[in-house]
């Protein structure tokens, strides 16, 4: 990590030429007429992510005289390349809403806030927040940048009707078991599961729980370890269900998750995996409204019946949002005041409400435990387990998505092409050992 603060600064000095203090948001005259916040782009739900930019920018002016002006990303490669443009020219976004894995790569930047114990006090201290959240805003509780905005602990949608009409009483809890389920329930114009092939977002969440149930962590002492056999095995399951399988739309070679959901909203899948509460906001629009429940996925990874020696029982990726805040702003107090505004209960119920993302905000989360509909979701929370807080973290899973998205034409032929698959391996290895090394 020390190395990357370095290189930064090199680049900076060298090659931009702008020191790292120089700008920030808009800030002249009498005071800050506007303060910056970065985003990342609903596609759910983009008309009501705009309505929500307009609203909080009106309360933020109405409470201090500032207006918010939001910029968004649509992908992690845009999300990682935000960071790093904003970085090495020290202007840009005061703050920014990243996924919890990205903030191991915004903290080795050393270009971000670390939080004390009196910034922590004017977002409302540390004892605002669940302390699940927390897990992931440093690499210890004296090492913080990452102020935690949403939960998202990842479940898994199913059809309650399809299962009971199948004699299906509840979702299996191991991966072969789902798929055999998800053979059942395939019928013409039907399929077991909808998967976001296309996704930018999720598609390596699949393999990263599939590995380290089976007893890969993916990286140990700074070593990665994407073409161990449990990472061979977790893609072939994955890549399979589509390819081989035929128990997915061919057509989910290009979805979105967005698409994948709304598939499963359609009555045409009976489980979606790796949902979060966020989807009860459009399922309880759609044709399967009172219809379908949550469950946790499996935690027992393919090729087994019970979780072997030295796997995780995973049941998701320690995942949200987490708000950093540049040091390079003028405008830090104010944005503390943001953050404190965003993380209040009033506003996270708002936001709750809004996109479906669970607070992390203690009172508010205490407050919601007690929904029936959440039960999953909430369990789920509690046996999530963090990815990797390392430096090279977010590039390892860009590597990861990057042989998804490079095995589409193998899918779309109907076949998981073991060479071609341990080709991409080689290279996604190849590639996240760099990244790793380089963060050190």
């Amino acid at each position: 990590m020390r190395a990357l603060r370095t290189i930064v600064a090199a680049t900076l000095v060298a090659a931009v030429g702008i020191p790292l203090t120089a700008c920030g948001s808009d800030s002249a005259g009498d005071g800050p007429k506007a303060i910056n916040m970065l985003v990342g782009a609903n596609a759910i739900y983009a008309t009501e992510q705009q309505a929500w930019f307009a609203d909080v920018s009106a309360k933020f002016e109405k409470l201090t005289g500032a207006k918010v002006n939001f910029e968004t990303f649509a992908s992690p490669t845009d999300e990682l390349t935000k960071i790093q443009t904003s970085m090495l020219s020290g202007q840009g976004p005061d703050i920014y809403s990243l996924g919890t894995t990205f903030t191991p790569t915004a903290y080795s930047t050393g270009a971000f806030v670390n939080l004390t114990a009196d910034e922590w006090s004017k977002i409302g201290g540390r004892d605002r927040f669940l302390p699940s959240t927390l897990g992931i805003s440093g690499p210890d509780a004296e090492h913080e940048v990452g102020i935690p905005f949403t939960s998202r602990p990842f479940v898994m949608a199913y059809n309650k009707e399809m299962l009971a009409a199948a004699g299906i009483d509840k979702p299996a809890d191991s991966w072969d078991g789902l798929l055999q389920q998800a053979k059942k329930l395939t019928k013409p114009g039907r399929y077991g599961m909808a998967i976001g092939y296309g996704d930018t977002f999720d598609p390596w969440k699949f393999v990263w729980a599939m590995s380290v149930q089976a007893g890969n962590p993916l990286v140990k002492d700074g070593k990665a370890q994407l073409t161990d056999p449990a990472t061979v095995k977790a893609y072939q399951t994955y890549l399979g269900w589509l390819a081989t399988d035929k128990v997915v739309d061919p057509a989910a070679t290009g979805w979105k998750n967005a698409q994948a959901l709304a598939a499963f909203g359609a009555g045409k899948a009976a489980f979606m995996p790796m949902v979060s509460a966020t989807s009860r906001v459009s399922l309880d629009k759609s044709a399967v409204a009172g219809k379908y429940g949550y469950a946790l996925m499996p935690t027992i990874p393919p090729g087994a019946t019970t979780l072997p020696t030295g796997g995780v029982g995973a049941t998701s990726i320690l995942s949200g949002d987490n708000l950093v805040i540049a040091k390079y702003s003028k405008n830090k107090d104010l944005a503390l005041r943001l953050v404190n505004m965003l993380t209040s209960a009033e506003s996270q119920e708002i936001y709750y409400k809004t996109f479906g993302e669970l607070p992390t905000n203690a009172e508010l989360a205490t407050k919601l435990a007690t929904d029936p509909t959440l039960a999953a979701s909430v369990e789920s929370a509690s046996k999530a387990h963090g990815t990797p807080f390392h430096g090279g973290w977010s590039q390892v899973q860009l590597a990861m998505v990057n042989v998804v998205v490079q095995s589409v034409p193998n899918l779309a032929a109907g076949k998981v092409d073991a060479k071609a698959l341990d080709a991409l391996l080689a290279k996604a290895q190849s590639d996240a050992q760099a990244a790793l090394d380089k963060a050190k």
